[in-house]
């Protein structure tokens, strides 16, 4: 049993292809296919059943997954000791977002984190909330960046900040002639949201049952883009993130602060309380905690 085996074990697990797991690894498929094969030869089970368009962990698959990734991580948990006994900040860092947050947050940071740290490698996964938690109990990621999530047992959430959700309207729209706009004024409007699973569709939906308000959602996108391109072209009004004001179409769209007790999101990063972090973790960790000081808090 060999380490690429079982690299190549957990990609296929987590992406449910050999071809996406293939690409993930930088190997070619039918070498993947092939030790994959070995490894199944060597545990003595089906690692997997295979369909067109699909790979399963079979009962011994699921089974074998834990102890695969368990090795993994004490593999790389010991080549982290070593360098960091040498002195070297080396290594690679998972770092997941909310697709809501890492457009607008994380540029500044990465580029900032990767000119003092160029031995780091990050890889930035983007997920909604429910899967960034289970992505950090299954250690598939080291860092998180969430919003508004539950407490967790197993999770460390820390709270960096928190930002208003905008009122977003087209430049045409009736309300943007108003000097103050309630929520009040909100109550016939058609609203375009974020599809469900994810918070800022809910954090949007909640305020609304809050101020009394039953929205009506004329459309939904996985995409703030998205949400903002069909504003601008007068379908809906929408509550965007301060963050992502400055990020939509150019023109067309006017922002505004809902008057009262505006609707607000507090971002905050998170990652395993049973997991030892690396140095270039903390490393990274420390970078974002310092970065919120230009953000609203």
């Amino acid at each position: 049993m060999e380490m690429h085996q079982l690299r190549y074990f957990v990609a296929v697990a987590r992406t449910g292809t050999f071809s996406r797991a293939a690409g993930q690894c930088r190997v070619a498929q039918p070498s993947l296919s092939q030790q994959i094969q070995k490894l199944e030869s060597e545990v003595g089970e089906r690692l997997f059943e295979r369909t067109r368009r699909r790979a399963i962990l079979t009962p011994a698959g699921a089974l074998f997954l834990p102890h695969a990734l368990s090795i993994l991580e004490t593999a790389e948990r010991g080549r982290q000791e070593i360098r960091e006994m040498s002195g070297q900040v080396r290594g690679q860092v998972l770092l997941a977002a909310l697709p809501t947050i890492a457009p607008y947050f994380l540029p500044e940071i990465i580029r900032l984190f990767r000119e003092k740290y160029r031995g780091v490698e990050l890889i930035i996964h983007e997920e909604t909330t429910l899967q960034l938690l289970r992505g950090l109990e299954e250690n598939e990621f080291d860092l998180a960046l969430i919003s508004d999530a539950a407490p967790h047992p197993r999770i460390r959430v820390e709270n960096l900040f928190s930002e208003e959700l905008l009122l977003c309207l087209p430049a045409g729209h009736p309300l943007v002639r108003q000097r103050v706009v309630v929520a009040a004024d909100l109550q016939q409007e058609k609203f375009i949201l974020m599809q469900e699973g994810h918070c800022l569709g809910a954090q949007a939906e909640r305020f609304c049952q809050i101020k009394g308000l039953r929205p009506q959602i004329s459309c939904r996108s996985a995409q703030i883009a998205t949400v903002l391109a069909m504003v601008q072209a007068g379908l809906g009004i929408s509550l965007i993130p301060e963050m992502a004001r400055n990020h939509g179409p150019e023109g067309g769209i006017v922002y505004r602060s809902l008057d009262g007790t505006p609707p607000r999101r507090t971002v905050a990063l998170a990652m395993s309380r049973r997991r030892k972090a690396s140095r270039c973790v903390l490393e990274l960790a420390k970078f974002i905690r310092d970065h919120r000081q230009n953000r609203v808090v």
